[in-house]
């Protein structure tokens, strides 16, 4: 199972950052990470250099997002859509895009459900709730 430590996380969008820039190859993963920092502009000075990244601390006191947890979130929500896992978890996706009429607030959406899966599992000591999940995200689709 892929594990990777913070450092490399901030790594790897920093890195695609970069290769956004210099209009560089991307890797498929970079490829779809890219579509996200570019409708988030607010993290490129973030994204900019990569060292003051690395040591960057986004304590949730201080009000900022966290850019590599928003962007990782979006990634792996990407991809729980792609292949539909949890199962209706792409159905969920496209009744929230419909619901809020475009795919970005959608995932920002799902985001909100996923955080507090974890969130409780963190809390409890169990492991996330799958179907707690998904029941969330058809409470927040139906609205």
């Amino acid at each position: 199972m892929f594990n990777p430590s913070q450092q490399d996380v901030r790594r790897f969008f920093c890195e695609t950052f970069q290769k956004m820039r210099e209009n560089g190859i991307l890797t498929p993963l970079e490829t779809i990470a890219a579509d996200w920092i570019g409708q988030h502009p607010e993290y490129h000075d973030d994204l900019a250099d990569t060292e003051r990244a690395l040591e960057a601390n986004y304590a949730v006191d201080q009000g900022k997002t966290n850019p590599f947890l928003h962007l990782s979130m979006h990634l792996s929500i990407s991809e729980q859509i792609s292949i539909d896992q949890p199962r209706g978890v792409k159905a969920a996706f496209f009744a929230l895009a419909n619901r809020f009429g475009n795919e970005h607030d959608a995932h920002h959406e799902m985001m909100e459900a996923l955080g507090q899966m974890i969130w409780t599992s963190q809390r409890s000591g169990l492991p996330p709730d799958g179907q707690a999940y998904m029941d969330d995200l058809a409470r927040r689709a139906r609205g």
